[in-house]
Formats: C-alpha cells, structure tokens, sequence
C-alpha cells in the first residue's frame, strides 16, 4: 500500500526525513480493525516525530500521522481516535504507557491503518471525511482544554495565544461558539484578522498587552509566549497547555503565580468519549473544522513544508 513515512531522523530539516512509496499492509489481529483511510489531517506532532521527538530511530521506518477518517472491515464509516492506551484507565490518556498513532503503531498516512477495535467512533453522515479526519487531535485537543479542563461558564474572558494552527483555530472557534469574549495573538497581521472573520473579540500583535485581564489562557506556545501568558491572567485564573513548539523552558513566574493564587493545568489530545461528545457537537451545532487545504496523499511533502513554515490557517488534510 502507499504510504507516507518516517524515514529518517532530521531535526533541522524535518520535512527531509519523509519517503513516499510502498509499505507492506497492516495485518489483521484479535481486538483491532483494518481501515480504508478515506482523509487524514497534519499535525504538529507529526513535524515533531521526524526531529525524533517520540519517535526514536530504531522505530523507523513509521508511517506518520495520527488522525484519520476511513471505512472499517465491517463496512461502517469510521473516526479514528489516536491515543492508543490501556483501556482499564478509563480515560486512556491517563495511562502513563499510551502512545499516539506513528509512535508505537504505523500511523494513518496510507491506504490502511490498524487500530484497536474500541478506538473506532462512528462517522455521522453530516461529516465529510476531510471534516471528519481534522477531530481526533486538534479539534479533541481543545475541546478537552476548553469544556474539561478550563473550568469555564459562558461569558468568560479567554486569550488563545497564536492563531493559525489547528488546535488555535479550533479554541476560537469553540470558545466563540460557547459564548466566551476571545482574545487570539499572533505575529501575522493576516493571521490575526483571520480570527476575527472567526468571531474573536480582538486580535493582538503577540505579547501586547491585553486590555483587560482574562479567566484562562490557552497557550501551546511555550517558551515565547508564557511570560504574556501569565500576566494576562485574573487573579484566580488558569493556563491550560498542550504544548511547547517554541520551547518548554521559559521562566516560571511563581511568584505572580503563587500571589495571585493561578492555576497551571496540562492538557494531552482527549479521550474517547471526549471525542464522541466533539463529533455530536458538530452535528447538532453545524460547527466544522477549518482545513486551510486539501491533498492528496501523494502531495504530502508539499502540506509538511507548509505547516514546517507557518503558512496555514487551520487544517491541513490529506485524502486517500
């Protein structure tokens, strides 16, 4: 089958470490189903296993990605959920042993994916799968930042620092639909009015200084961003993290921190029914996820050099 893989560790030049080409099928076990992968989506993640962040060498070759949209071998139109874990933790990814797709398990861009059976939620017929395949990650990612961890009621005051990627897209789009006052940063004037076309309340150059302080900052900057982060938060408020792609060592700030009683919470992907949950919202609300661009697999390299240079604006999906 086709595939796109891991091949290589590169950190400097990630996208460099990719290979197109044939890859053996995935081979049918007790517990797990095969799927058609109909669309698959990008993701940070996947730029990380090709710098060998997760993905140690003597794993690879790996087929990357993480998020896919397919058709079962029972015939039924299928969501992949990624985080493989122990499903005797209730939510998996609480078990200190999961693993995301293209970590452990070859991952779901190519024709075929193999998965455990239970991680397999159905696709509404109101879905495409190109909408479809962009929830697993980004849009689970922060529809667990926002309505399970934030701790938040209609009305509150947020900051999501950097628009433009997946997760990013899906927070405005979920607060705003939520009924929060959303403040998004970025460096990009284009990307920032993007946001507000999304319905954010105002958009703002990254690190300027907000006018008003806000309930919680969702933040999957770091290192570049935590200090704004932190002082833009009430008294009492929170940061909710999922990631560091600027780095994960800034200063601390505990002193603001323990003063003004904040909360710093950690946030990885969702859960299963988490993920059940997002899918019902979209139907019910009409909501759909972002895709800056569709390609098809065989152009795969060309949505990795995209997102490797910050040029999308939600999701960038791959179609089988």
């Amino acid at each position: 089958m086709f595939a796109i893989t891991a091949a290589r560790i590169a950190p400097d030049d990630p996208v460099s470490g990719l290979e197109a080409g044939e890859r053996p099928a995935p081979e049918p076990r007790e517990g797990w189903a095969v799927v058609d992968v109909r669309a698959a989506s990008l993701n940070h993640h996947d730029l990380w296993s090709l710098r060998g962040a997760g993905l140690p060498e003597e794993r690879l070759p790996m087929i990357l990605g993480c998020d896919a949209a397919g058709v079962d071998d029972q015939g039924r139109e299928v969501i992949v959920h990624g985080v493989v874990g122990d499903p005797s933790f209730g939510d998996e990814t609480l078990d200190p042993r999961r693993s995301l797709l293209s970590e452990v398990h070859q991952g779901t861009f190519a024709e075929q994916v193999l998965v455990p059976r239970r991680n397999l939620v159905p696709k509404p017929a109101e879905l495409s799968f190109e909408e479809a395949a962009c929830l697993p990650t980004a849009w689970l990612t922060a529809y667990s930042m926002l309505f399970g961890k934030a701790d938040l009621r209609p009305g509150s005051t947020v900051l999501v620092q950097g628009a433009g990627g997946g997760v990013s897209v899906a927070l405005i789009r979920l607060a705003v639909h939520a009924g929060h006052r959303v403040y998004v940063t970025s460096r990009s004037a284009a990307k920032r009015e993007r946001a507000l076309k999304l319905g954010a309340y105002a958009a703002l150059p990254s690190n300027e200084r907000l006018p008003e302080r806000v309930d919680a900052v969702f933040d999957s900057v770091g290192q570049a961003t935590w200090k704004h982060s932190v002082r833009s938060l009430r008294p009492g408020g929170a940061i909710i993290t999922c990631g560091a792609t600027s780095g994960d060592a800034p200063p601390a700030e505990l002193t603001r921190v323990f003063f003004l009683q904040l909360r710093v919470i950690g946030s990885t992907m969702g859960s299963l029914p988490e993920l059940a949950a997002l899918t019902e919202m979209c139907v019910r609300t009409g909501i759909r996820p972002d895709i800056d661009r569709a390609l098809p697999l065989d152009r795969a390299e060309e949505g990795f050099r995209a997102m490797a240079e910050g040029e999308q604006f939600g999701k960038i999906v791959f179609t089988v």
